[in-house]
């Protein structure tokens, strides 16, 4: 399996990680009354978001922003792949990514700024300059 394969099965399991990190504090602040529903808004008396605690509600956005910031990896590394264009540089982006994504969780959870913001960014450059190398 290529580096960037390997760093794309460790990224989705760095999502499953992050589920459980916000999942069972989550559980543990609303309940399973509001977690096991349907969570109707009205029936909940508003987003769950608003009702868990900063830091949850920190892991909460920083596991979405993984859900986005993978999608544009998962298709850099799919194009990647499927082009054969797997360089050490490539890999290199893909190691970046995987680190920045690890980094911005305890970033976000212990409200680093611009910490969060910066590594956030470094993440994001190491994808776009993945899709670029495919040109090179």
């Amino acid at each position: 399996m290529t580096t960037e394969l390997t760093i794309l099965t460790y990224a989705a399991l760095l999502q499953v990680i992050q589920f459980a990190l916000m999942s069972i504090p989550a559980n543990l602040e609303l309940g399973p009354g509001k977690t096991l529903g349907p969570r109707d808004r009205p029936r909940l008396g508003g987003p769950l978001e608003d009702q868990l605690s900063i830091k949850t509600a920190r892991l909460l956005r920083a596991l979405n922003n993984h859900f986005e910031a993978l999608i544009l990896f998962t298709i850099a590394v799919t194009v990647i792949s499927l082009a054969d264009k797997n360089t050490t540089f490539s890999g290199l982006c893909a190691w970046t990514y995987l680190i920045a994504r690890i980094l911005y969780i305890p970033a976000y959870y212990f409200g680093l700024t611009p910490w969060r913001s910066l590594i956030w960014a470094v993440g994001l450059l190491a994808t776009i300059l993945m899709l670029l190398s495919v040109f090179i």
